[in-house]
């Protein structure tokens, strides 16, 4: 199963000068929980989720209108393409301990998204000995190194 086969292809996206009221406002009006971010000529340079954006309203004592997208991302991209394998982004989502991977083409061009909801979607169950592209203990795993506490060096 490839990840084009499961992700999110309508996606929201906003710029790195957006301000994080207006990022919110996206997420909210697209059910969602996290928006990719995009430069000039449209790559991915970051990913803006939910949780970015209470943490950096209650830590820098400014409204979210005040504070823009790109004060906000760590710059890191972690992403895949649509023909990759789906255990592959899996595993790239077990490395980082991230929800969500941005697919991108070869010109690092936003194709979608891929994130937990649409793999735990398409997971099946083991039945026999007939293994599916996609399993629940694939789900299982993933979610397990995603979930698990961050050792936190130097403290």
């Amino acid at each position: 199963m490839k990840v084009k086969d499961v992700m999110t292809r309508d996606v929201q996206s906003c710029g790195a000068d957006t301000n994080l009221a207006e990022a919110a406002k996206m997420m909210w009006d697209s059910d969602c929980g996290a928006l990719p971010v995009l430069d000039r000529e449209g790559e991915v340079i970051g990913m803006i989720t939910d949780r970015d954006i209470c943490m950096a309203v209650a830590t820098r004592h400014k409204s979210a209108a005040e504070i823009v997208v790109w004060e906000t991302i760590s710059g890191k991209v972690y992403g895949c393409a649509p023909h990759d394998d789906i255990k592959d982004a899996l595993k790239a989502m077990e490395r980082e301990q991230v929800r969500r991977l941005p697919v991108v083409n070869g010109d690092g061009l936003l194709q979608g998204i891929l994130c937990m909801d649409d793999i735990v979607l398409h997971a099946e169950e083991v039945k026999g000995k007939k293994l599916p592209d996609l399993s629940y203990e694939d789900v299982m795993r993933t979610l397990k190194s995603i979930c698990a506490h961050r050792v936190l060096v130097g403290i």
